[in-house]
């Protein structure tokens, strides 16, 4: 009886140290995973409510966007500061910045807000994906978990158990969003790290499988966008279209960038000034313009492009070769105001448009191939993630002949688009610095 308390202790103790260690995080990515799964559900039944309601008066958007754009504005500068955008930014900042910037920026208030704000946009037709905000909200929810843990545990690897349940949580966030649990594990390496740290690894893959099984588990083994068949034998003329296409995406997607980064190089001193001093009214007219590209395109540019994208891998879309440029412009318009919303699923609808116009000129080889090479070709150049882009496409890939066309292009498109800003969500994180703090734009 006097040896076995020892030994009851010492597993008591054991199994309490798993539980801090591994139980919290492993809880946590199952929550991840379901919240995601149910936010992307809500994101559906919001534009299919929308996509309802202007098939029935086309001229609805007119009246209903910018009024629901203004109001996304106001209500995330009022109640939500720092749901704004997409969301990657702020984990970002959070990551490699000041603890105090995790306290303000990855909260529940900030979760809820950012499903909330989000939903109500996608009411209205705005051009928003849901896969930064997953992240941003997968990132809060792990974050806020660190209060289940001890003080004197917090004392001691606060900053670090902040760092490391930040980051499980966002890569189980983008794991979940695209069903994609490798691409949750490169997204986590490339974008939010630049490393992987060893005692990093296990927790962070553990998070993104519990993740990925309650993904599968309540959608089943979908793939995103749907499955891409490429037969055997690649065409001669594939050789010409990988640089093409590099170039061209990473032209479009670094004009994107330098468009978000650089507005009062572009923008009319008038309209900086009512960004600036009314932000409300800015959204409005932001929504206005939104409204007016959507009726001009048939509806196409309203939402994040996703039903766009996936027809046209069907062969079935009709888009014209103006519908990358005119989502670029709705991207932008939904983007400026601070409204919540993301831009992966956008940024692949609008690569898809450019191997879709392409088609034009290469009409020997398959659709989908060229679609396929502007979806990983535009997101590269948009996130500067080349590896994360190229995971996420070729998760979509039925058969691995397009892999070294795919990796090609990313990678030049990513290179062309810095000649243009430099990352995206880095540059956007910084103004999340205490001393530079304002909303993002």
């Amino acid at each position: 009886m006097h040896l076995r308390v020892p030994t009851d202790k010492w597993s008591f103790q054991h199994a309490y140290k798993l539980w801090l260690h591994y139980g919290v995080f492993w809880i946590g990515a199952i929550v991840a995973g379901l919240i995601a799964v149910l936010y992307a559900r809500l994101i559906d039944f919001g534009y299919d409510l929308f996509l309802h309601r202007v098939a029935h008066n086309r001229w609805l958007p007119l009246l209903v966007t910018p009024a629901i754009s203004a109001a996304c504005v106001w209500i995330t500068r009022r109640f939500f500061d720092g749901a704004e955008g997409s969301g990657i930014p702020q984990v970002i900042a959070a990551l490699h910045g000041p603890r105090e910037l995790g306290q303000r920026l990855l909260t529940i208030p900030i979760l809820i807000g950012k499903i909330f704000v989000s939903f109500l946009a996608i009411l209205g037709g705005l051009t928003i994906g849901r896969e930064g905000p997953t992240i941003h909200v997968g990132a809060s929810l792990m974050f806020s978990l660190r209060r289940f843990y001890p003080a004197r545990f917090n004392a001691i690897h606060g900053a670090a158990l902040e760092r490391r349940l930040t980051l499980a949580g966002a890569a189980a966030g983008l794991s979940a969003a695209f069903n994609a649990p490798l691409a949750g594990v490169v997204f986590a390496i490339e974008e939010l790290t630049r490393s992987f740290e060893a005692r990093t690894s296990g927790v962070l893959i553990t998070a993104i499988i519990f993740a990925g099984v309650v993904s599968l588990g309540l959608q089943g083994n979908y793939v995103y966008f749907g499955t891409i068949d490429i037969g055997p034998r690649l065409p001669d003329l594939l050789v010409g279209a990988v640089p093409l296409m590099g170039l061209l995406t990473g032209i479009a997607g670094g004009i994107f960038c330098w468009l978000l980064l650089n507005t009062k190089r572009w923008m009319p001193q008038t309209v900086l000034r009512i960004r600036a001093q009314r932000p409300v009214v800015f959204g409005a007219a932001c929504g206005l313009l939104i409204a007016i590209i959507g009726i001009a395109s048939s509806g196409h540019t309203f939402g994040s492009g996703y039903a766009e994208a996936r027809s046209m891998l069907e062969g079935h879309g009709h888009v014209t070769a103006l519908y990358p440029a005119f989502k670029m412009i709705t991207m932008v318009g939904s983007y400026l105001p601070g409204v919540p919303g993301g831009l992966f699923a956008p940024s692949l609808a609008i690569g898809a448009g450019v191997g879709n116009a392409l088609h034009m000129l290469f009409s020997q080889m398959q659709l989908p191939m060229l679609i396929a090479l502007g979806m990983v070709g535009y997101l590269a150049a948009v996130t500067q993630s080349p590896i994360t882009a190229f995971v996420i496409v070729i998760e979509m890939i039925n058969g691995h002949a397009l892999v070294i066309s795919l990796m090609a292009t990313a990678l030049i498109a990513s290179r062309v688009s810095r000649f243009f800003a430099p990352p995206l969500y880095e540059a956007l994180s910084e103004r999340y610095a205490p001393r530079h703090h304002e909303n993002a734009p």
